[in-house]
């Protein structure tokens, strides 16, 4: 294909198969297989209507580049709130992370998601804890004034039953060492939220350097267990 005739193609996404699960049909697919021809393909690499993403991406071009904003402020304030709280660079970095994978990737249990992520590249702790606060935040904990947050009974109602694997995973990670790291995370949650505050990624680069393994490959091209999440980020609307 030509330079020129490349650009003049039009490019297809379709939705992921997870967000697609209510069609069971293939309703939607099928219709936009149906208008493939010549100059009408499937989206495969750079989609134009995204930043493009440099040859070896790092944490803070994901930020900057392919995270949605309101999780990125998020992670940011909360990040910041823990240093302003005297926490130590670890914490800080963990919960910059805590939402990454509500980032750009997936939503449902994120913090699993997240933990994964991230582990080929952090402090073990670190994963551990973006792991468990998925668990964390449903349960209270008067000792340090932690209590259950409202936006979750606006979000699910009174009656809501904490699903079993989530018990298990909260039960366990009361007894573990690191507890108070992923309970951490819960603790500023509920306070990083600030629609008017502006905090660049740039703050944390130096925590971020120090502590954060980037691969000199980039981030999805580095040949690790994760190498394929970063990857779909990079290229999230690849027909295969």
């Amino acid at each position: 294909m030509s330079a020129e005739h490349s650009q003049s193609v039009r490019r297809l996404t379709v939705p992921q198969p997870i967000s697609a699960l209510t069609d069971p049909e293939h309703d939607e697919e099928e219709a936009i297989l149906a208008q493939l021809g010549p100059d009408t393909l499937m989206m495969a690499g750079d989609n134009p209507a995204l930043p493009k993403m440099p040859k070896t991406p790092t944490l803070l071009d994901f930020f900057r580049l392919r995270f949605r904003q309101f999780p990125v402020k998020h992670m940011l304030q909360r990040a910041m709130n823990a240093r302003k709280g005297g926490h130590s660079e670890k914490q800080v970095l963990a919960c910059l992370l805590h939402d990454v994978s509500l980032g750009g990737l997936i939503r449902g249990d994120h913090g699993y998601w997240g933990a994964q992520m991230i582990a080929p590249y952090v402090d073990e702790e670190i994963a551990w804890a973006v792991k468990h606060h998925q668990a964390l935040r449903f349960f209270a904990d008067p000792a340090v004034n932690y209590a259950y947050p409202e936006a979750y009974v606006r979000f699910w109602g009174a009656d809501y039953k904490i699903p079993d694997y989530i018990r298990r995973d909260y039960e366990a990670a009361r007894q573990h060492r690191w507890y108070m790291s992923a309970r951490t995370i819960t603790l500023y949650d509920l306070y990083s939220f600030e629609k008017n505050v502006d905090i660049d990624i740039g703050e944390f680069e130096d925590v971020v350097g120090r502590h954060f393994r980037q691969p000199e490959e980039g981030l999805g091209f580095d040949n690790s267990p994760v190498a394929h999440m970063w990857r779909t980020m990079i290229w999230p609307n690849n027909f295969l």
